[in-house]
């Protein structure tokens, strides 16, 4: 190494012949920052600020003391994210309107003290209120500052990897105006993931597709005091040219025994040649009922695999939101790239109704099932499986 740093696997430890020491380590809980404790950190890198919590960068914070003659200071990472709490602390250097970095403020110090959860801020430090401890120690300012960047100012990527830019294009509009151009205001809403406009609707779906129908199940029947969800199943096409086809949605409430005969009945309509993927539940419970699927679909092409699922009657919770998101966005952007056909059918209004509101609407039985059939149809297809001979000499 040019530095003469020498490796420790374990701990993931770097020390250098000057008695320096790097340290990579993580914060996986709130309560972990008590791990540090007693130390001096005078650096603390976070990557990717967002994904940390207001709570454990203020006790870090805390960490950032050294005597060691180095001025302790902190560097941080971070993508727009419209409900972090970074959202909020770089407020100043953010168009509130556009969501964009303001140009002429990147890069521009500001002043803070942090009392009680309380930031004071100003452009210079002595224009700060006078701030003590109750034992009449002064409270220094500190300084922080938002230096916006795109993927053009990193031209060691781009030479690197050329195809990087393209695979941001390819993102579903959230996703890209985050990730591209920088945006800290967008956030997921109606209308984001998907347009009918995107996708055209055809007569007729061409020979050789190979095609997935991903379910999304529910068992409990409608009555006059409940709205619950539906059991979905989308079919999805996609051609040698790697264009998809939606060929088919159906919707279906009722009872465990409705749903298995529902699932069934589709399977032997759909024929063998349909391959048929199914959600788990993690417990126990849904390790069983996934293998009860699975034997009463014998002779069928079936997978099955676990998901986060939503188990109430309410609204998802923001983690297992942004993971249906997550699943529906490889669908979204190539529906949003005109990739997407739509074979004309009478399921097509509601079908298209439901997309659009994803992901507002209380109900995302049928994005989740489309979600499931795309995954399928992406993922690599299975190896055919050898056929074996026992050959007889006579």
């Amino acid at each position: 190494m040019p530095l003469g740093a020498k490796p420790v696997q374990q701990p993931l430890e770097w020390y250098f012949p000057n008695g320096g020491k790097v340290k990579f380590a993580h914060l996986e809980h709130d309560g972990t920052v008590f791990d540090w404790q007693g130390s001096q950190l005078p650096l603390i890198v976070f990557d990717e600020l967002t994904h940390f919590s207001k709570s454990q960068f203020w006790y870090m914070l805390s960490r950032n003391r050294s005597a060691c003659g180095v001025r302790p200071y902190v560097r941080a990472t971070c993508n727009p994210d419209a409900d972090s709490w970074v959202a909020e602390l770089i407020a100043w250097w953010i168009d509130q309107e556009t969501g964009l970095p303001i140009p002429e403020r990147s890069g521009v110090l500001r002043y803070f003290v942090r009392v009680s959860d309380t930031i004071i801020w100003a452009d210079r430090p002595e224009d700060l209120p006078r701030q003590e401890t109750p034992d009449g120690i002064v409270i220094p300012p500190k300084s922080l500052t938002f230096i916006a960047a795109s993927l053009a100012d990193n031209p060691a990527l781009m030479a690197a990897d050329p195809n990087y830019y393209a695979n941001l294009l390819s993102l579903p509009l959230v996703e890209r105006e985050r990730l591209l151009g920088g945006n800290w205001k967008i956030r997921p809403a109606a209308g984001l993931y998907f347009r009918r406009a995107w996708c055209e609707v055809v007569d007729a779906a061409p020979a050789g597709l190979r095609e997935v129908r991903g379910w999304d199940l529910a068992a409990t029947e409608k009555t006059e005091h409940n709205d619950p969800d539906w059991t979905a199943g989308c079919r999805i096409g996609r051609s040698p040219e790697g264009v998809f086809y939606v060929l088919d949605q159906i919707w279906e409430r009722g009872s465990p025994q409705k749903v298995r005969d529902l699932i069934k009945n589709t399977a032997s309509q759909d024929g063998k040649g349909v391959a048929i993927s199914l959600p788990q539940d993690p417990a126990q419970a849904g390790k069983s009922q996934a293998l009860d699927f699975v034997k009463m679909l014998t002779g069928y092409r079936v997978s099955t695999t676990t998901e986060a699922r939503n188990t109430s009657d309410q609204s998802p919770t923001p983690s297992k939101l942004s993971a249906k998101i997550t699943r529906f966005s490889p669908f979204s952007a190539q529906a949003e790239g005109g990739n997407v056909k739509i074979l004309r059918g009478p399921w097509n209004t509601r079908f298209f109704e439901e997309l659009e509101a994803f992901p507002d609407a209380k109900h995302d039985d049928c994005p989740d099932s489309v979600s499931r059939a795309f995954a399928g149809l992406i993922a690599p297809p299975e190896p055919p499986k050898p056929v074996r001979l026992n050959l007889m000499a006579r």
